[in-house]
């Protein structure tokens, strides 16, 4: 296929790229640099640059284009929440997306599919109940951010593209995420839960998630909300057992929720506030999930 995707440099879409390429996938990259670092992506991997808001040159790499895939997105957990960095945090997701939605207007034959990326913060904090895609969206920041952001995407079946909303939950993989900063106590001897441990984590390995969006790109019958997680969530106090154990370190050392607000304050709910999220879209279409179990996910990237 070709395939153009929008915010390919960070963590999930480096290595999604990667799997585009590896399958044969012709992938154009738009981004604010011209051209990549040395090695970052194979050489046939071409570049548009664009600004994420504007139209401009970029668009014509749409033409003829078989998909988008829109990852975009300032991470939300680089730092306090101040109303600055909220602010970020939205136009960051809405901006690219209105963009690449405008585009898609302005070409004879839109794109048959747009892959748009949201998360699981949009069922808000749900506490010890499944949630699954046919779920309302939750209350707060993460909750309003991600219908946004959807709203700006589900614009594109105007022009009769079909629109898929992977909501990924907590990624797991090597190099970056919410695994590189709990790692590291653990190696001092030091790890141990968050908060009260009972709190629901609805994990993914990196694997599952490049293997969904793949899997969504020929899956005609997927379109609207994918709930992208593995089938098996886990509350924290198992979660951080298992990985003292991939890591052959004890878990015994439980920072107290007051601390992480106090540290972190409104963004501390990403780890207090639990989400037990099924993938039932997957599940029904029959998804061959790479890692159900956590404990083989863990030992497949800290091991």
């Amino acid at each position: 296929m070709k395939i153009v995707l929008a915010g390919a440099t960070g963590f999930l879409g480096t290595v999604l790229v990667q799997k585009l390429a590896a399958r044969g996938d012709s992938v154009t990259i738009l981004s604010r640099r011209a051209t990549s670092r040395p090695g970052q992506f194979a050489s046939e991997v071409r570049f548009a640059q664009w600004d994420g808001k504007n139209q401009g040159a970029w668009g014509r790499a749409l033409s003829g284009a078989d998909a988008v895939i829109n990852l975009s997105g300032e991470s939300i957990a680089g730092g306090r929440w101040t109303p600055q960095r909220k602010r970020r945090i939205l136009e960051s997701r809405v901006q690219p997306t209105r963009a690449l939605v405008n585009a898609l207007r302005s070409i004879p034959f839109a794109p048959a599919i747009l892959i748009n990326a949201s998360a699981t913060g949009y069922y808000g904090s749900t506490g010890s109940g499944q949630v699954t895609e046919s779920d309302a969206p939750g209350a707060g920041f993460l909750a309003d951010t991600c219908r946004q952001w959807e709203a700006e995407a589900l614009a594109a079946t105007d022009v009769g593209t079909r629109v898929v909303l992977p909501r990924f939950g907590v990624v797991l993989g090597p190099g970056g995420g919410v695994l590189q900063k709990m790692v590291l106590p653990f190696r001092f001897f030091a790890g141990g839960p968050l908060g009260s441990g009972r709190q629901w984590i609805s994990w993914v390995h990196i694997d599952d998630v490049c293997g969904a969006v793949v899997y969504a790109l020929d899956q005609r019958e997927l379109a609207g909300p994918v709930n992208v997680v593995a089938p098996q969530p886990v509350t924290m106090d198992v979660f951080s057992g298992e990985l003292g154990r991939a890591l052959g370190r004890p878990s015994w050392l439980r920072a107290p929720g007051w601390a992480l607000r106090a540290v972190l304050g409104e963004m501390s709910e990403l780890v207090l506030e639990g989400r037990q999220i099924v993938p039932r879209r997957l599940l029904e279409s029959q998804y061959p999930f790479a890692y159900r179990d956590l404990s083989a996910a863990l030992r497949s990237l800290v091991s």
